[in-house]
């Protein structure tokens, strides 16, 4: 699993490629948020290449076509900051799918650190403190 974040201070999560514990997955963050999704939700799930929504928005994602996917740019991300750790449900329920997933989180030099900081923090609240970090190289002066 990887965790994109984007240099304006958006996450965007993008689950394992399994399909069966994508919708393990899927299920369990229903659960946590009250929410169940239709055959043709999780289909769409199954395909995503990445969430980049609150939940509240997630199923209305899922909604839309292929190509309406491809062409959305959220506005705002998944919630990740004190109040709101959507992100960190992310992983947590990954993990609790299959604890052996290993994650990535990306970003590059430009990403706003509290934002990065604040995540760094939700993993460790679940004590989550392995994991890859990747960072595109400085530019030349």
């Amino acid at each position: 699993m990887t965790i994109n974040a984007t240099p304006d201070g958006k996450f965007y999560f993008q689950p394992v490629e399994n399909a069966s514990e994508r919708l393990q997955l899927l299920d369990k963050m229903g659960q946590k948020y009250n929410m169940t999704f239709d055959n043709k939700q999780k289909a769409a799930f199954q395909k995503v290449q990445a969430i980049g929504v609150p939940m509240s928005q997630l199923k209305s994602y899922l909604d839309l076509s292929d190509e309406e996917q491809k062409n959305f740019k959220s506005p705002t991300g998944i919630p990740m900051d004190s109040t709101n750790k959507q992100l960190v449900d992310w992983v947590q329920q990954s993990l609790s799918v299959n604890p052996d997933y290993k994650l990535a989180i990306k970003g590059d030099v430009t990403t706003e650190y509290p934002k990065v900081k604040s995540l760094f923090e939700g993993l460790r609240d679940i004590d989550f403190l392995k994991f890859w970090l990747i960072t595109s190289q400085e530019g030349k002066p």
